[in-house]
């Protein structure tokens, strides 16, 4: 398989592992929020990085041992701040749903991540006026800043027809949930997109992590794969340690202060059916398929770096398939259900705008790198 396609496929696996990894949590019963996210939590951000790193990356422990321990760090403290926005991005969803929170978090983070690549140029981001000029400067700049500036307003339009949304099923009669108020969904959509990036940002920050694994990775192979491929594994105990930190942190307050803990090994008292087992099973199935997204998302960042010229749509590629099917879900659950005709061409409309910025920014960067050459 074509190097381009092979980054394509597996980066298609990882975002349908992305966009489904949190509907296990409507299978959730009598537990409250902080429980189910705390168990999805250790196992994608803490327990499932490090044993992946442990099997996949030859001599790991010697990779520890060895790699910079500034990107150790600058790793583990931007994951920490992404632990915040993956706490928001699963709030939002209980305010606002999956279509719309896929859709603004997403395509802002898309945004931002990209800018940040463009600051960080080949150098670093101590350099930004420096490579933001030199990009400017690029065949393809032009492309690039359009496709920003589109996106933005695909997502100001996914907001507008989130809104109509809300008031078309208040309408037709269906019982709007407390927790579904559309202002503090969409700012917390708005900080899960900021700090998503953030995510991103602290792989790139915790590369020279992955360059070393890659050098202990040489003539070692894992399943008959070159272990090369798995190199970006080694990133993850730092980046994702960090948002499980910040993440633990914000789910023990919120135990403390509600007193439900306990729920953990005993389910509350209460007329619904719940199954304690289950629980657990759909915490751990999310974080199974939450880690699922990045496993894969490395390998397509493994083999895109293979394709001169392609380097730089990486993170916009697996965006775009995020929003698609995280938008898809919404639609088979349902949320989009007794909606005016105007509604669902807003949601059209925004998600045609979203899709355009992208490929401007996949066009723009490619035609950025060629202008290089």
């Amino acid at each position: 398989m074509p190097p381009l396609a092979a980054s394509i496929f597996f980066h298609a696996i990882g975002a349908t592992a992305a966009a489904c990894c949190y509907v296990p949590q409507k299978k959730v019963k009598r537990w409250s929020w902080q429980s189910y996210w705390l168990i999805q939590a250790a196992f994608c951000w803490l327990l499932l990085p490090i044993l992946g790193a442990f099997l996949t990356v030859p001599d790991f422990w010697q990779v520890v041992q060895t790699a910079p321990r500034e990107a150790m760090v600058r790793s583990f403290l931007l994951g920490a701040a992404y632990g915040i926005g993956g706490t928001a991005f699963g709030v939002a969803i209980r305010y606002v749903g999956f279509s719309i929170t896929y859709a603004a978090a997403i395509g802002i983070s898309t945004v931002v991540g990209t800018a940040y690549a463009i600051a960080r140029g080949s150098t670093t981001i101590v350099n930004a006026v420096a490579n933001i000029h030199a990009f400017l400067g690029k065949s393809g700049a032009g492309w690039v800043v359009a496709g920003i500036a589109i996106a933005i307003v695909g997502v100001v339009v996914c907001g507008i027809a989130g809104r109509w949304k809300e008031c078309d099923q208040a309408q037709a009669g269906a019982p709007a949930p407390s927790s579904r108020n559309l202002l503090i969904g969409l700012g917390l959509c708005l900080l899960a997109g900021l700090l998503s990036a953030v995510y991103g940002i602290s792989l790139a920050e915790g590369e020279p992590i992955a360059q070393v694994a890659k050098h202990f990775a040489v003539a070692h192979t894992v399943l008959g794969i070159d272990a090369a491929t798995f190199c970006s594994n080694a990133i993850y105990p730092f980046s994702n340690a960090g948002a499980f930190l910040t993440t633990a942190i914000y789910c023990l307050f919120l135990h403390a202060r509600h007193r439900t803990l306990g729920e953990i090994v005993a389910l509350p008292e209460g007329g619904e059916k719940a199954s304690l087992p289950l629980n657990w099973a759909m915490a751990i199935l999310t974080g199974c398929l939450w880690y699922g997204q990045f496993f894969f998302y490395g390998f397509g960042h493994f083999y895109i770096m293979k394709v001169a010229g392609f380097e730089q749509t990486c993170w916009a590629i697996h965006m775009i398939l995020l929003i698609l099917l995280g938008t898809l879900i919404g639609v088979c659950f349902k949320e989009w259900e007794r909606c005016s005709r105007r509604t669902y061409v807003g949601l059209t409309l925004a998600l045609a705008l979203l899709i355009a910025g992208k490929l401007l920014l996949d066009y723009g960067n490619y035609m950025g790198t060629l202008s290089g050459k």
